[in-house]
């Protein structure tokens, strides 16, 4: 009886585990529109879930957060994942300077 419970206990984890991972899987490339609340002006990114990427360049990808740097423009990206907030940082000899937008998935 001992050693039936242990196996659906086992199978349960498993499925459960299964689950979670195809929740958080997406499939290929995710195409978001960022648009600059203040200007109106907007712009595509590309997340490649499956190649941690953003616009080809390495990705942290998190549950919460996914965040890259961009060597061409020298800027430090934040998308906040829930609410589609993106803060750009980007390092000058004058301070630097902090740009927010607003990215949701394109359809």
């Amino acid at each position: 009886m001992i050693h039936v419970r242990a196996e659906a206990v086992i199978v349960f984890a498993l499925a459960m585990g299964a689950i979670v991972s195809l929740a958080n899987a997406q499939i290929g490339p995710t195409a978001m529109t960022c648009t600059n609340p203040v200007s109106g002006a907007n712009w595509q990114i590309k997340i490649d879930y499956r190649r941690n990427t953003v616009d080809s360049n390495p990705a942290r990808i998190g549950e919460a957060t996914i965040t890259w740097h961009d060597a061409k423009d020298g800027g430090n990206y934040t998308l906040d994942r829930k609410s589609g907030d993106l803060t750009i940082i980007v390092a000058s000899s004058t301070g630097g300077a902090f740009f927010y937008h607003r990215c949701k998935q394109t359809n």
